[in-house]
């Protein structure tokens, strides 16, 4: 988020694009040929890119990640993410330049999802300084984010019917909220402060969830916050209809606050429906060629 709050980005690499429905109608046999490193711009001028692409166009080190035309590249202190990519429709366009996340402190926590570890969360990062230098007008500026990972074995849809998350800034740090409903019927609940220099304390007696009000597409959303504290959304980010993700303000200890919540109904998302209309916002582009 940028340090007025008017903009804001995210990017998300994947190896099995779990949110892609080409992975899906291959059923999901080689994760590594649907990759793809998804970049959002929130604000004016907002473009979404999520390019299904093919193994060719995946390349590792230990220390960067390519997609493609675009990378991430760690140097042991920052991620550097250089983007060149084409926005999904209505807006067909070129999303093009940089993006430096400066850790604050990097955590050694890694948090199960479910009790078998299928599902794994891992918060490498809650507190960090981003640099945004984009090829647009308006978008070079510099603000607060967050750097984290998911791993899994299953298919999201296979274990939860309903998830919420939230990252939310503090003077001391961030707190983050993970609250979920399993298949089975059971739940997570979990609240993780962080402090300044990245040490995880779980809070054994987290602010209560606490409903907002749905999203455009009347996903529930819910969040944690202090009992008589209502959240809401000071800025919409990424609408689906099975998916919202936003900036919210909410209040912790009698501290409001503004940071990324996101809420996942993967009943929805297991809709046939859903993924002939994901496809026109995920292209995929098997070729690829690193010669070129």
């Amino acid at each position: 988020m940028s340090d007025c709050g008017s903009r804001a980005v995210s990017v998300i690499a994947f190896i099995g694009s779990v949110f892609s429905p080409w992975y899906r109608w291959s059923g999901r046999r080689s994760p590594d040929n649907h990759v793809c490193i998804n970049v959002a711009t929130y604000g004016p001028g907002g473009r979404f890119t999520m390019t299904d692409r093919g193994r060719a166009a995946l390349h590792q080190t230990e220390n960067s990640f390519t997609v493609g035309p675009s990378a991430l590249h760690w140097d042991g202190a920052r991620l550097r993410i250089d983007i060149d990519e084409v926005s999904a429709p209505p807006v067909i366009s070129r999303v093009r330049g940089s993006i430096t996340v400066t850790p604050r402190a990097v955590t050694g926590v890694e948090l199960p999802l479910t009790p078998d570890g299928a599902h794994v969360w891992r918060p490498f990062a809650p507190s960090s300084d981003i640099t945004v230098d984009l090829h647009a007008p308006g978008w070079q500026w510099s603000g607060h984010g967050y750097f984290d990972a998911n791993f899994g074995t299953r298919a999201l849809e296979e274990d939860f019917s309903f998830w919420t998350w939230g990252r939310y800034p503090s003077g001391k740090g961030a707190t983050c909220f993970y609250d979920a409903t399993r298949l089975d019927g059971s739940t997570l609940a979990t609240a993780i402060r962080f402090d300044a220099n990245g040490q995880a304390a779980i809070d054994p007696a987290p602010p209560p969830l606490t409903p907002m009000r749905r999203s455009m597409w009347a996903v529930r959303r819910e969040t944690r916050a202090d009992p008589g504290f209502r959240p809401r959304q000071v800025k919409a980010m990424l609408e689906a209809p099975f998916y919202s993700r936003s900036m919210v303000e909410t209040q912790i200890d009698g501290q409001r606050t503004v940071g990324v919540h996101e809420a996942l109904d993967l009943r929805r998302f297991r809709s046939p429906l859903l993924k002939p209309m994901l496809a026109v916002r995920v292209p995929r582009r098997a070729g690829w060629s690193f010669d070129r």
